[in-house]
């Protein structure tokens, strides 16, 4: 038996309070990841702060027309809520896409974001992993890999973040808030995740103690469209290979406005700055997706088993693009 600490928050404050002080502790919100991680071995929390039962579950329009989603708003309901569906249906489709559904009824939004690699060294304890103990090493590089990441990679780590709503919410530009000790702070869902580098232990930009609180929407782009893509060993409840988010308007025969995000080949969402760049004010064609999606795509430094990635990386996105473009 390994035995940890339990509480139920009765606020925020009472939870933030709770995890800064205990080292090791860890917020409990659907535990669809945490939970299994414990059976594990590879997570052993000293504190578990149940922040299920805390008034962060409400979906709210705000007076700019965007969404405010509670850190507590189950998967599930995310996915079905009108606002959804309609205004963003990329993030919609990314959340259909992901688990089961009797996962997507307990996980929530601020467990999604911050749920950890399915590289399977880290998660066998039997097997060094600098991400689970730092200075160990990475034998995912040398190893089994075909999973793993062909962008922003280190020595010291090629896993990927596996989350699909990440992805989506990357595409849509969209805000984390969250609540810790010295009080709140914003930042961009682009920002959140952690390139490996030297400490790969770190995933996020999260703080000790900090607890998500919420994620903002801004309003949506009138005459945009919206979808998401993944590419998967079996056709569900698999994590990605590669997947894109993707926001595309056309006027006139032009692209006025593209936001691309790719998943399941980095340490974070895949933001494609370089490819955003090529399609702005470009003819909406196949040869403008192709050139955009090769742009990013050539900092790519695959690995010996994983390079087949890249080219379905690309497809994946032209197809995307191309979708989007047909729509208007």
């Amino acid at each position: 038996m390994k035995p940890f600490g339990y509480l139920r928050a009765a606020s925020v404050e009472e939870a933030v309070r709770a995890g800064a002080a205990q080292p090791g502790a860890k917020f409990l919100g659907g535990g669809t990841n945490l939970v299994d991680l414990m059976k594990l071995g590879v997570e052993e929390p000293r504190l578990l702060v149940d922040v299920s039962g805390l008034p962060l579950d409400r979906i709210e329009e705000l007076p700019d027309g965007g969404l405010r989603i509670g850190a507590t708003v189950r998967n599930s309901e995310l996915a079905a809520a009108v606002a959804v569906r309609e205004r963003y249906p990329v993030l919609s489709q990314a959340l259909l896409s992901g688990a089961s559904g009797q996962l997507r009824n307990t996980a929530t939004t601020g467990g999604n974001l911050v749920q950890r690699t399915r590289c399977t060294y880290f998660q066998d304890i039997s097997k060094p992993c600098n991400k689970r103990a730092p200075g160990t090493g990475c034998p995912a590089r040398d190893g089994a890999h075909r999973d793993l990441a062909v962008l922003g990679h280190s020595a010291h780590c090629v896993a990927t973040q596996p989350s699909d709503l990440a992805v989506a919410l990357a595409a849509l530009d969209a805000t984390v808030h969250l609540h810790g000790p010295d009080g709140e702070r914003e930042v961009p869902v682009t920002e959140f995740h952690r390139l490996p580098g030297e400490h790969p232990e770190q995933d996020t930009v999260l703080r000790p103690g900090e607890l998500i609180t919420a994620v903002r929407l801004p309003p949506g782009r009138p005459g945009a469209h919206s979808r998401y893509r993944k590419a998967r060993d079996r056709a569900s409840f698999a994590f990605a290979l590669v997947s894109v988010g993707a926001v595309l308007e056309v006027r006139g025969g032009a692209v006025r406005y593209a936001a691309l995000a790719f998943g399941g080949l980095a340490h974070r969402p895949w933001r494609a700055r370089a490819a955003e760049e090529v399609l702005r004010g470009a003819p909406a064609t196949a040869d403008t997706f192709a050139r955009a999606a090769d742009a990013e795509l050539s900092a790519a430094r695959p690995l010996r088993e994983n390079g087949f990635k890249v080219t379905l990386a690309r497809n994946l996105a032209i197809d995307a693009l191309t979708d989007l473009a047909a729509r208007t």
